[in-house]
């Protein structure tokens, strides 16, 4: 096993222990090289990155090329690691998605995870948050919005999951806590992508005071079910899985 790493973004004592090599972001011509000289055929793209400007990213020659062909300021973030799959593809690689890695447990199954189920009120706003996430979604915007008494607290977009959850900590409305939707988004390129949660998604959701977190059953990752379960249960969170069609 072969680890590329790139540099700001990965974690040093993810890859201390096996082989690997760094490089930046916009560096795709060093990137490619280095796969190659490490006789990677399969390629596995795990991990978080932040979206940078086109100037942050100072792409080589050969990340120029691939910006110029598919436009880079205006595609989304899906749109954008699409078009990523398909030039490494183009380049010989066979993209392996993480959850085909992955045992069963990972991903979420649908309905209630833990002891508490939705009232009323939270299946209410879990429906709305659908409708919401679904139409953020269709525009390559983001994954997650949060809805409290049928408001809209906030939508997720290149700010990410943890983030719009801090932010929604100061909107929290009196009454009967919201809920975090987290759905799939339509023509989703989950080789590269899929909606994930884990234990620091249930403890930012208990800091905004949320009533639980709902997540598309079957699409979603679930980082450490048992400790996610475990910690929502003691939180009063419920979280579930949803079917959505």
């Amino acid at each position: 096993m072969f680890v590329l790493a790139l540099e700001g973004e990965a974690e040093p004592e993810t890859v201390a222990n096996v082989s690997h090599a760094w490089c930046r972001i916009g560096a795709a011509a060093k990137g490619l090289k280095l796969l190659r000289d490490n006789r990677v055929s399969d390629l596995v793209i795990a991990g978080g990155v932040r979206r940078p400007s086109l100037g942050a990213i100072r792409p080589d020659w050969r990340a120029a090329k691939f910006f110029a062909k598919v436009g880079y300021r205006l595609l989304g973030d899906d749109g954008l690691l699409s078009a990523i799959a398909k030039e490494l593809e183009i380049e010989g690689f066979h993209l392996v998605g993480a959850h085909e890695l992955l045992d069963e447990r990972a991903s979420v199954p649908e309905g209630p995870l833990g002891r508490l189920k939705p009232s009323s009120e939270a299946v209410a706003d879990i429906t709305r948050g659908v409708e919401i996430a679904r139409a953020i979604g269709a525009l390559d915007v983001g994954q997650a919005v949060v809805v409290q008494q049928g408001l809209v607290l906030g939508v997720e977009a290149i700010e990410g999951t943890d983030a719009l959850l801090r932010r929604c900590t100061g909107l929290r409305r009196e009454g009967p806590g919201g809920v975090l939707v987290k759905i799939e988004k339509p023509g989703q390129e989950t080789r590269i992508d899929r909606p994930t949660v884990g234990p620091q998604t249930v403890r930012l959701a208990a800091e905004a005071g949320l009533a639980g977190i709902a997540v598309e059953a079957g699409s979603t990752l679930m980082i450490d079910r048992s400790r996610v379960i475990r910690e929502a249960d003691a939180a009063g969170l419920f979280v579930i899985g949803i079917r959505v069609s």
